[in-house]
């Protein structure tokens, strides 16, 4: 499906390849009662699938959001953290999760069949980025005619191209590659890098990216893009990802996300996500405990 073609950009959601699969299995197996001993690497251990290097969701020294909410697990789990790490491209969730190397993938497009999701923990969208004053700070739709004529540069092959090419807006466009090699490159930081530089007038990236980038480069606008009319849908739910047997591991998972909502979400607006409720209207800091 849509959200886990675009695993990198969705999660950077964004989003893993359309080509990555479980593996076998096999040795994921459940138990009537809460003990996970037979579903877990080891129990006394959180160990995350995670990419080195694809901020803002995670990298090798901790820094990103899905870095931080797994320390946050951890501590509430009282056990040692530990990451397997593998760059977010064909063959990720087989290598990692599928191989029975780690325990979950901390974030995952809810609906994704690749992975047995949780509950999600937000909801964001794909966001419109531009300068201040440039006149499209209030942009927020990509039918909207101030864009006619407008170099927007825009991620190939995610869901908001077909957007874009519905209000003809491709011949003007700059597209920067999905799949790359998160180790050597940055389409995200190179569209944020060309519009300071006044290369192109406006950029269509994953909400988390947008915010985090803009956030950095400063006198940059996001607005959310939940307006669009026609084309698929920008709004997704964002879960973790565990094995297809996992039962009793889930629902502890579960239990973490509804228990620590609050400070999940005060991670991810430190981060710059433009969190969104279930009618699409912006969750901020004074409504940080609601869930998604």
């Amino acid at each position: 499906m849509e959200a886990g073609r675009h695993r990198r950009w969705l999660f950077s959601l964004c989003v893993v390849a359309a080509s990555c699969a479980i593996g076998d299995l096999a040795r994921a197996q459940t138990t009537d009662g809460g003990d996970l001993s037979f579903e877990l690497v080891d129990p006394k251990v959180l160990r995350v699938c995670a990419d080195p290097r694809n901020m803002p969701f995670s990298n090798e020294k901790g820094e990103g959001i899905e870095n931080k909410i797994a320390e946050l697990f951890a501590d509430k789990l009282q056990k040692k953290l530990d990451y397997v790490f593998f760059p977010q491209a064909t063959g990720f969730v087989r290598m990692t999760l599928g191989a029975h190397r780690c325990d979950v993938i901390m974030g995952f497009p809810q609906g994704d069949d690749i992975v047995q999701g949780t509950n999600p923990y937000y909801r964001t969208t794909y966001a419109l980025v531009a300068k201040a004053g440039s006149g499209l700070e209030d942009v927020d739709t990509l039918e909207d005619p101030r864009l006619k004529g407008k170099h927007v540069g825009i991620i190939a092959g995610t869901p908001p191209a077909t957007n874009m090419a519905m209000a003809g807006l491709m011949s003007d466009a700059k597209p920067y590659p999905l799949m790359i090699d998160t180790r050597y490159d940055n389409s995200a930081q190179a569209m944020i890098d060309d519009l300071t530089a006044g290369k192109i007038d406006a950029g269509v990236l994953w909400g988390p990216m947008a915010g985090y980038y803009a956030k950095k480069a400063g006198s940059l606008h996001v607005t959310p893009l939940v307006k669009e009319t026609t084309g698929p849908k920008l709004v997704y739910r964002i879960g973790m990802g565990v094995r297809a047997a996992d039962q009793n591991w889930k629902r502890q998972l579960n239990k973490l996300i509804q228990e620590n909502q609050g400070e999940i979400n005060k991670i991810l607006l430190d981060f710059g996500v433009p969190l969104l409720d279930e009618n699409d209207r912006p969750l901020g800091a004074e409504t940080a405990k609601t869930s998604p």
